[in-house]
């Protein structure tokens, strides 16, 4: 934990030049909230009192005597306080949220009215949670589950088809539009294909997509990777070319949105195993190029790829570093242990929803039982105050793998992550060349 700990500092004091104070400013916003718990780390012991400070500004100037509502509860929970605080002349006050008595995070929700508009924010902070241990179980047969599913997938040849993309290719890398047949299904995948030219033999790297019905958005946004030496795959996973308009993305969203549903009764039927299997098989693809170096293959992604980035490193021992941003897809049935779930956030409503033949069917996709079986180095990277993919699941992610591990924490950050972050990864990736 101490290394953790330490990571977090360095993001803080970085984050401080940027931010001027412990909270990020939102771009072009006249109102500013900063929030700073009374350890700088944003971490206590599970007994420890925690004490947060509050700013607000306006065009810069203290709102002083404005009166500002709050909630306190454990991470995506209700509320057990609420309150009512108004800052003093300085436009400052402060709150004591307490502690936990067992690990977890707490979670400071604060509101106020400027004018007829009602602004929020909020802060969350850890209480010893190196020790958060996931709700889910992992099933008595996961392993040989996946083992055959992976087997039985095999059989089916590799085929796809490739066309050259003329504007993501550059004067450093080519770029090709895949398309991955996944099964005699008519199923299928695809993903832009950057490889560096130069006519050598390169690692590579899979990048599945964030959660959603939509286009691969901006490919070029990671193009250092083509363009300094490495194979990537940028991919969906619905079977929707990339190109095609707004208007047919949203009219599959009105068929597909739900996709993380469909299928929960039985393990077998659920739509996230042709999704498992399909990014293994963007592995057969890439070993398959013949610009390939033969024995570098890496994981990226962040959400959902995050997730998908870890169930196919377990899934194909043949990947030698795993990269995830706040997987997505964790402790998925957390809701019904009475604390924080992992996205979609099934059950977060309405727990009496939640069928035996559901959970069972999460507990073979969730992304906490990858992870207890992760051979290859991984790095983690999530942030406290998010609400899409909790801290909370990030931490049960991170706390049972036993493979070589780190953490880059970042505190301040919601569900994203900067330019310096993505580029650390690449950094990462590169460290861990053979």
């Amino acid at each position: 934990m101490k290394k953790i700990r330490l990571t977090t500092l360095i993001i803080l004091c970085a984050l401080a030049g940027a931010f001027a104070r412990g909270e990020n400013y939102p771009s072009r916003s006249d109102l500013l909230w900063v929030t700073n718990p009374d350890h700088s780390d944003w971490l206590y012991e599970t007994g420890d009192s925690a004490t947060i400070s509050i700013e607000l500004y306006r065009y810069g100037i203290p709102a002083a005597g404005m009166k500002v509502t709050y909630e306190i509860g454990p991470d995506m929970l209700a509320a057990d306080t609420a309150g009512e605080l108004t800052l003093d002349s300085s436009g400052k006050g402060r709150i004591n949220i307490g502690t936990m008595t067992k690990p977890g995070f707490r979670d400071l929700r604060l509101s106020a009215m400027v004018g007829d508009r009602k602004i929020n924010h909020h802060v969350k902070v850890g209480f010893s949670p190196e020790r958060l241990q996931p709700y889910v179980e992992e099933p008595a047969d996961f392993v040989e589950f996946w083992e055959k599913a992976v087997a039985e997938d095999k059989k089916y040849p590799l085929s796809y088809t490739l066309e050259p993309v003329e504007k993501y290719t550059t004067d450093k890398m080519t770029c090709q539009l895949v398309k991955l047949q996944l099964n005699d299904k008519g199923r299928a995948m695809y993903g832009y294909l950057f490889i560096p030219k130069g006519g050598g033999k390169y690692p590579a790297v899979l990048t599945p997509p964030g959660a959603g019905v939509k286009t691969i958005k901006d490919p070029m946004i990671h193009r250092y990777y083509g363009e300094g030496g490495m194979i990537r795959l940028e991919t969906e996973i619905h079977g929707l070319h990339p190109e095609l308009s707004e208007a047919e993305f949203a009219a599959e969203r009105k068929v597909k949105g739900d996709y993380l549903k469909f299928g929960l009764e039985n393990p077998d039927d659920y739509y996230m195993k042709e999704v498992y299997l399909g990014c293994r098989r963007f592995l057969d693809f890439l070993t398959s190029l013949p610009e390939w170096d033969g024995k570098n293959l890496f994981m990226q992604g962040g959400s959902q790829g995050g997730a998908l980035a870890i169930t196919t490193a377990m899934l194909d021992e043949r990947v030698n570093g795993c990269v995830a941003n706040h997987p997505a897809l964790s402790d998925m049935a957390g809701y019904l242990g009475d604390k924080a779930g992992g996205y979609p956030h099934h059950f977060r409503k309405n727990p009496a929803e939640a069928t035996p033949a559901m959970v069972n069917t999460l507990a073979y996709y969730d992304v906490v039982n990858f992870a207890r079986h992760l051979k290859c180095p991984v790095r983690m990277t999530w942030g406290y105050n998010d609400n899409t993919c909790p801290p909370t699941t990030s931490y049960e992610v991170y706390n049972v793998i036993t493979a070589p591990k780190e953490a880059l924490l970042t505190p301040i950050n919601e569900h994203w992550t900067t330019v310096s972050t993505e580029r650390g990864h690449y950094d990462w990736i590169k460290s861990h060349l053979k």
